[in-house]
């Protein structure tokens, strides 16, 4: 006897959305109502991909997304400006990967079983749970590109708002700190990861891979999952390397509420501001430098300075 017409409606969609099929045609294989249907996959997807809650600290989220290309007509290959009026179909998401810090899953997500391709409701829907979920996000050039693209498709498909969360890009952490001769996470992760690195196109070549992709080549398809899913795992390497050299990024303990190990952190010396003296403190995983927020010169000491006019 066939499972499917055993079990439940609510176990038979849920089987079919792993399948990657749209809510919609879920609902009616099924003889539902989208609405009902897409309420109830909306709490589910939200169940399995909510972060750790046994793991303290900050939910960190790495994310990387594709978007498909603006079509439009042009009158010369060099044209430096495109009309709205030229402009034959509008960008939309392809495709999305995220890890949480805590967890080795890697979530990936694309269009390529979607009944109408530029429909990316379900695909926007399922980042809007993640990154509504995240206390901080983390992405390579994501402030400047993935962040915003993300935002325009949840406006466009009348989403809110997520919950506000605190980005950190590494492209910025390089650029602020180094002077590599590429910021690029190809030439970082090449350079700097041992484990993962970002991976590059094998059979369809640039722009190839995403024009197969819209023409609904599942060899093409592929090959995108594998270069989005290693986007992300080389993402949180190279994040794991830079981040002990920034010292602008989130203080991580203040999401713990009790009260911080110092047996992580050794003392490292001194750190003098204009006003103060501090002990210095060195993480011994991952290398992070922190200072005390007690002042070690005494009172008369502190009043005795003379401080810059600036």
């Amino acid at each position: 006897m066939n499972t499917m017409q055993t079990s439940s409606w609510q176990e038979q969609a849920e089987v079919l959305a792993r399948e990657g099929i749209s809510w919609r045609r879920i609902a009616k294989t099924l003889g539902k109502g989208k609405s009902t249907v897409s309420d109830h996959l909306r709490k589910v997807f939200k169940r399995e991909t909510q972060p750790s809650k046994e793991k303290k600290g900050p939910r960190i989220l790495f994310f990387d997304i594709e978007t498909a290309p603006l079509k439009a007509h042009l009158w010369s290959m060099w044209q430096q400006g495109v009309g709205l009026n030229q402009i034959e179909s509008d960008w939309y998401m392809l495709s999305f990967c995220c890890k949480w810090a805590d967890s080795d899953e890697v979530f990936y997500f694309d269009q390529r079983n979607a009944i109408d391709i530029e429909d990316d409701y379900e695909l926007v829907l399922k980042l809007w749970h993640f990154l509504n979920e995240a206390d901080i996000v983390v992405g390579q050039n994501s402030k400047r590109f993935d962040t915003k693209k993300a935002n325009a498709r949840f406006i466009l498909n009348g989403l809110p708002k997520p919950s506000v969360y605190r980005q950190i890009d590494t492209m910025e952490i390089a650029k602020r700190q180094f002077g590599f001769t590429s910021n690029r996470l190809e030439y970082m992760t090449d350079k700097l990861c041992t484990t993962y690195k970002k991976s590059k196109h094998k059979k369809f070549h640039g722009h190839e891979l995403w024009s197969e992709c819209l023409r609904g080549n599942l060899e093409a398809w592929e090959e995108m999952e594998a270069y989005n899913r290693m986007d992300v795992l080389s993402l949180q390497e190279l994040y794991d390397i830079l981040s002990s050299w920034d010292n602008t990024l989130p203080n991580f303990d203040c999401y713990v509420d009790e009260v911080l190990d110092m047996d992580e952190w050794e003392e490292d010396g001194f750190h003098y501001t204009n006003l103060g003296k501090f002990k210095k403190y060195r993480n011994k995983i991952t290398g992070v430098q922190r200072r005390s927020r007690v002042n070690l010169l005494t009172k008369e000491k502190r009043d005795s300075l003379l401080a810059n006019i600036v």
